[in-house]
């Protein structure tokens, strides 16, 4: 296995008004969509369409969601060994409703994905040990989260984490555990308590985070600014500045960043580093220009053959 990623899974439920209501009103939208996201899932989707050998440790409700969720996954070639079905919660969902100016609510239900447990990262040690690199993020209980840092850790097996959505009373272990802390500048901004919005400020949330809160390789995304990386080994601040297209849809970008990064790291070890963020920042911009979220994702087939060789 290349890439296990432990996280989360949820439906995205979208419905697109002329604006947002007030309270207490009803409003007649224009258009509803479905669609599958949580960032768990994305990451593993993204990494899976390049041609990255993936399995997900995650769950699901034993729900009609959670039934076109595995199928979904399951059509993406991943491994869905340690994909549970639960009776006793419903899959995650996340009801949006997104007004003509882009101005949006959001009510997240994590269901199944609260209930992923230490015992369920136990269960999968035999997958977790076999892999190249096991991903994790935020939204499934951070005690889930630290088993997962911590086998991986034991079994020699490379992590990256991303803590998304943002947590300001984030575990002090979650920062130093992994091998890759890949934050964007929302979350080092409520991380570090301190706005963090250009290159400079990113450079500088960089070197807090390794010198103050014990990171690894710390690697920030500012989206159209590019990405800013610094290690623990070169203290040496990189900026690689994005490629510049013109966004449908910045939905997931972050996530399709991660799962090409992860790619990356497990098909192409004998690129450095600045190469391997720079070209998923690449595939990130791909797929900010197409509607969604892992249907927005490219194939091996829809990228430049020149972001997959060596």
């Amino acid at each position: 296995m290349d890439v296990v990623v432990v996280g989360s899974c949820n439906t995205d439920l979208s419905s697109y008004v002329s604006r947002l209501p007030l309270r207490g009103e009803t409003l007649t939208g224009t258009r509803f969509e479905t669609g599958f996201g949580g960032k768990g899932a994305n990451q593993c989707v993204a990494a899976a369409k390049l041609g990255a050998k993936t399995a997900l440790v995650g769950k699901l409700g034993e729900d009609v969601f959670g039934e076109q969720y595995l199928s979904n996954l399951l059509s993406n070639n991943i491994n869905c060994e340690h994909v549970q079905s639960l009776k006793t919660a419903s899959t995650g969902v996340a009801s949006i409703f997104v007004g003509n100016d882009g101005s949006n609510f959001i009510v997240i239900v994590p269901g199944a994905n609260n209930l992923l447990s230490v015992d369920d990262v136990n269960k999968a040690e035999a997958l977790i040990s076999s892999s190249k690199l096991v991903v994790c993020q935020n939204e499934i209980p951070q005690e889930t989260t630290l088993a997962a840092l911590k086998l991986a850790k034991k079994c020699g097996v490379k992590t990256i984490f991303n803590p998304a959505p943002a947590d300001k009373d984030l575990d002090l272990e979650l920062f130093s555990l992994p091998d890759f802390f890949c934050a964007n500048e929302t979350e080092a901004s409520l991380l570090l308590n301190q706005e963090v919005s250009d290159v400079e400020s990113a450079k500088k949330a960089c070197h807090q985070l390794i010198e103050s809160k014990g990171c690894n390789t710390v690697i920030i995304t500012l989206g159209d600014k590019g990405v800013v990386y610094q290690t623990r080994i070169n203290l040496e601040v990189e900026h690689i500045p994005a490629t510049q297209v013109t966004a449908i849809d910045t939905t997931g970008a972050g996530d399709s960043f991660i799962g090409s990064l992860a790619y990356y790291m497990t098909n192409m070890e004998q690129l450095p580093l600045s190469k391997m963020i720079d070209r998923a920042g690449q595939i990130a911009a791909i797929s900010v220009q197409k509607p969604g979220t892992q249907k927005s994702f490219p194939l091996a087939s829809e990228i430049p053959l020149g972001l997959l060789s060596s």
